[in-house]
């Protein structure tokens, strides 16, 4: 129930993405607001995660895990019933709160359940299975519901699994929470909070149009650099701290966090780029768009579920560097498409390539970035690997799609000043190069990444497993 409750926690960040257009008609959201079906989700997850990670260790990861689910059983509920735009953002959020929630109650019950080295891999491989082809398996379930049932069950759909799992987990995991006085660190939690929200809010608004150097994204990134630096200056001084600086000035947690930010930015620009090129170019329907990322995340799945023996053989680093290696190259093979390329020759090799590679870094993660966590830190420094990723995927399609604006109105100027004027021959070219311009700048996020796991991480070969006492 912990895998099941991580994958609809992470392809909720996706399944309405396909759905979005008949939900805005039937609801009559204008253009301007559509993007806030989306936004709401993640301001209030990526926010909130580090909070919902100190929760979950001082009130109890069962219970926190069980609430979770509920809440987000309820919110997605309020989503499919909502007879209008103000009720389904507000019922986004709701679901954000809860998945902030459920995302360090899961990873945390999984690294304090299997302490066996072997066992542990294999947890942490379906978990990474999960975490990272969610996105890819939300877009295949949203197309298929959106196109044979209605848009509201890309939310229903949450309602049933949620409860199941909720149920399941009453009988068979087991409470347990950190030792100790419960403090929580107030100020440090508003001022990490508003500062994942500007943060996030400041790339979104820079990815939907407003730009980098609009007044309204300045601001905000400049308020998320005021908060998190306060935030920082507070941990350092109180007693009680949301977020002991010792989870992240680890050298190996932090060389993990930081691939895994720079990995979750590249893969969603990735995702986003290539359902453009799927629908635009190929001319696929959003289920056709939807079953072209099969292949993309039947690889992450395999490569991350298969793999978990390698792990106490490789050792996690190697599966790391080996893999973000593998990503690497499968993202640079995206950057050959043209005007003559299929699905079949310009693009499932590359999936092929990148999922393998992805599947094997994202087994490889949680390993090294919660080996040799204490108990008290469990939560919070899983909810830190889960806003990495939260962030990651935030700052890439933005970064990506200025970069993809820009490339494609280059390519474009020299052949006419207004680009409707242009045969559809000419405008998908310029797409093309601007897919091209956007996948080697993912491949570049994707080196800096492989850069940190070499030159960060030092852990051992081994899998470090804890003793039960730590229950």
């Amino acid at each position: 129930m912990i895998s099941v409750s991580t994958l609809m926690v992470v392809l909720d960040a996706s399944i309405v993405n396909i759905a979005l257009p008949h939900a805005q008609s039937e609801l009559g959201i204008a253009d301007a607001d559509r993007q806030w079906v989306v936004t709401a989700y993640a301001l209030a997850f990526g926010g909130l995660l580090l909070l919902g990670g100190r929760i979950v260790d001082l009130v109890g990861r069962k219970r926190v895990f069980v609430l979770g689910l509920l809440g987000f059983a309820a919110a997605s509920m309020l989503g499919g019933f909502a007879p209008n735009a103000q009720t389904l953002f507000a019922a986004r959020a709701l679901q954000g709160v809860f998945a902030a929630l459920l995302a360090p109650a899961a990873l945390s019950l999984i690294t304090v359940t299997f302490t066996e080295p072997r066992e542990r891999a294999k947890a942490f491989g379906i978990y990474g299975a999960l975490q990272g082809g969610g996105g890819a398996v939300g877009l295949i379930l949203g197309g298929v519901l959106t196109e044979y049932a209605d848009w509201r069950w890309c939310l229903f759909v949450n309602v049933p699994i949620a409860l199941a799992a909720a149920l399941a987990a009453l009988p068979t995991v087991r409470e347990s929470r950190a030792d100790g006085e419960r403090h929580y660190d107030i100020p440090g939690a508003i001022l990490v909070t508003g500062g994942l929200v500007a943060l996030v809010y400041g790339f979104t608004e820079a990815a939907e149009g407003a730009g980098w150097l609009a007044p309204t994204t300045l601001a905000l990134l400049a308020a998320a650099a005021v908060l998190l630096t306060a935030f920082v200056i507070v941990e350092q001084r109180t007693a009680h701290p949301l977020l002991p600086l010792r989870v992240v000035l680890d050298r190996n947690r932090a060389g993990s966090y930081l691939a895994s930010l720079l990995i979750g930015a590249g893969m969603f620009g990735m995702l986003l780029f290539l359902t453009f090129y799927f629908q635009v170019n190929l001319g696929y329907t959003p289920l056709q768009a939807g079953l072209a990322f099969l292949p993309f995340s039947a690889g992450i799945v395999a490569a991350a579920t298969l793999g978990s023996g390698l792990v106490t053989h490789l050792g996690p680093k190697t599966l790391m560097a080996g893999g973000t290696a593998l990503a690497t190259v499968g993202l640079l093979l995206l950057t050959g498409l043209d005007t003559s390329s299929t699905y079949v020759t310009g693009v499932l090799p590359a999936e092929i390539v990148s999922s393998v590679g992805l599947g094997l870094l994202f087994l490889a993660v949680p390993n090294i970035a919660l080996s040799g966590i204490t108990p008290r830190d469990t939560g919070v420094a899983s909810a830190m690997l889960s806003t990495t990723q939260q962030i990651g995927g935030a700052l890439g399609p933005a970064l990506l799609n200025t970069l993809y604006v820009s490339a494609v109105a280059a390519h474009l100027a020299p052949s006419s000043p207004a680009s409707a004027d242009l045969p559809r021959a000419a405008l998908l070219e310029g797409y093309l190069h601007g897919y091209r311009i956007a996948f080697l700048a993912g491949s570049v996020l994707f080196a800096f990444a492989l850069v940190a796991v070499v030159a960060m991480i030092k852990t051992p070969q081994t899998v470090e497993t804890r003793p039960s006492a730590a229950l």
